[in-house]
């Protein structure tokens, strides 16, 4: 299946809610450490169109470590203007290169989780469709960089809200959104869930990055 267009749409949505951020809102912390919600723009549109070669020699400066790699991207964009980073964000809607992966399942996933990231320190929640919601599941699952399934291991995930579960082991129940944040190790999220599992999760979870 095509997931590009769901990316696409979900990348829309996104530019359409930032828009109507104030000034301040831009500067307010996200939910990835140390970044405020400029970063998390300045973030996706980093790895926009890269390709392989590109991406080895982003690789080489972050010395081969997801986050420092992902500094390198935020950085080149640190003096980018909210306005700007909305515009560069409306002319990258359509994932290419690397984002576009697994069928847009990068983008697709990458995008909810980013979206996310920005919506929830800000108190701003939303109903994320469930044609976009699945997917982004299913890739936190199965893309390396993002772990969950080395923080899924031995539990049983159970959506509350949709009719979606993965995994063995005694249950971890929520509302799909909040199992795709804490499966893509967001940290204060597990409260929001229950079940023998929770503790297991919460332990992957709310430990220190390994990279820095």
């Amino acid at each position: 299946m095509d997931l590009k267009p769901l990316a696409r749409d979900e990348r829309a949505d996104l530019a359409a809610f930032l828009e109507t951020l104030t000034p301040e809102q831009w500067e307010a912390p996200s939910l990835c450490a140390g970044w405020r919600v400029r970063d998390v723009v300045a973030h996706m549109i980093s790895y926009e169109g890269l390709g392989v070669r590109d991406l080895a020699g982003r690789l080489a400066q972050g010395r081969l470590t997801v986050n420092r790699t992902n500094a390198v991207g935020v950085a080149g964009s640190s003096e980018r203007t909210p306005d700007e980073l909305l515009a560069m964000l409306r002319q990258r809607l359509q994932p290419t290169g690397l984002t576009a992966g697994f069928s847009g399942l990068i983008a697709l996933t990458d995008g909810v989780i980013h979206h996310q990231d920005i919506r929830r320190p800000l108190g701003m929640s939303r109903e994320i469709p469930a044609e976009r919601l699945l997917p982004a599941l299913r890739g936190a699952l199965k893309l390396p960089v993002i772990g969950g399934f080395w923080r899924a291991r031995g539990v049983r995930l159970v959506a509350t809200d949709l009719d979606w579960s993965r995994g063995s082991g005694p249950d971890v129940r929520g509302p799909a959104e909040a199992l795709l944040m804490v499966i893509a190790g967001r940290r204060g999220i597990v409260p929001e869930l229950s079940g023998p599992g929770r503790q297991r999760l919460a332990d992957r979870v709310e430990r220190p990055p390994r990279d820095g």
